[in-house]
């Protein structure tokens, strides 16, 4: 079993770094730490980097995950070899482009990139933001899965997963006692479907919420609160139409870890929403 800690950070392709940095700081309130010719780094957090986006295609994208005990990281790699998992090490230099001091590499059933990192570097300043949307750090991603059941099987197989609870045959995963640190959506496609950001409480949504409006920004959902993991949310569509999202849905599962029973709701809007707000995403509608 490979203990993961938490959700690390994100890798995007893009051609266009100008207009990701633009809109990463100018609209969803990241900070920019770092640029080169072709890569931009964002921060959330006390993390180095929530975001990075490199010049490559708009859909290469990879979902990083810390381990718990960072001297288990090739016995980590020795596991997924032995079970037939495309997996790899990532090189010093690799290594030192994600602010890591060592990462291994590997494909989800549905083809996504995963990596899982050693000793992630943190930052020696604040996070300072551009604007202030009351970001508190990197949330949980929204992965696509060709096969919700499959991948599910995947992660619950080789590593600490645990279900929270089910939109249809789609599962809220976590790996620590937060409620879901990614979330596996039904697509025909491989890929991010979203990525979210935590923000303090709901005034900071319903102020982005007047603000991306304002901007003429596409509001895909909300605002609203899912009936899931009780939060309020916003989501928004963002550079090479990312979705991002803002929410204060960052509960912990209360009780007992172990005997938690997953819950079971409908693949139905009232599920993703409990206000009554009608997603405009694909991966969300019945």
């Amino acid at each position: 079993m490979i203990n993961l800690r938490d959700i690390l950070y994100v890798r995007l392709g893009t051609r266009d770094l100008d207009a990701a940095q633009k809109f990463c700081t100018e609209i969803v309130g990241l900070q920019a730490v770092e640029r080169t010719a072709d890569r931009l780094y964002l921060k959330s957090s006390a993390s180095h980097h929530a975001v990075c986006y490199f010049q490559g295609e708009p859909g290469d994208h990879t979902v990083a995950f810390d381990i718990k005990d960072w001297s288990q990281l090739g016995a980590a790699l020795a596991q997924l070899q032995s079970a037939g998992v495309p997996c790899g090490q990532g090189t010093a230099e690799e290594a030192a482009d994600r602010h890591v001091e060592a990462f291994i590499w590997f494909n989800d059933p549905t083809g996504n990139r995963i990596e899982i990192v050693a000793r992630p570097h943190d930052a020696g300043k604040r996070y300072f933001p551009s604007r202030d949307a009351g970001i508190t750090g990197l949330g949980h991603v929204g992965l696509c899965t060709t096969d919700p059941a499959r991948d599910q099987a995947f992660w619950l197989q080789h590593f600490n997963a645990m279900v929270s609870d089910w939109i249809g045959p789609c599962p809220l995963l976590r790996v620590n006692p937060r409620h879901h640190q990614m979330a596996l959506f039904a697509s025909q496609r491989k890929g991010i479907q979203h990525i979210n950001f935590q923000v303090a409480e709901i005034d900071d949504i319903m102020k982005s919420w007047y603000f991306l409006q304002s901007q003429d920004i596409r509001i895909v959902f909300g605002p609203g609160r899912h009936p899931t993991s009780g939060g309020n949310f916003v989501y928004f569509e963002g550079h090479d139409e990312v979705i991002f999202e803002y929410s204060n849905s960052d509960r912990h599962i209360v009780g007992d870890l172990e005997n938690y029973r997953p819950r079971q709701f409908p693949l139905h809007p009232t599920s993703f929403c409990m206000w009554g707000s009608k997603p405009d995403i694909a991966e969300f509608r019945d």
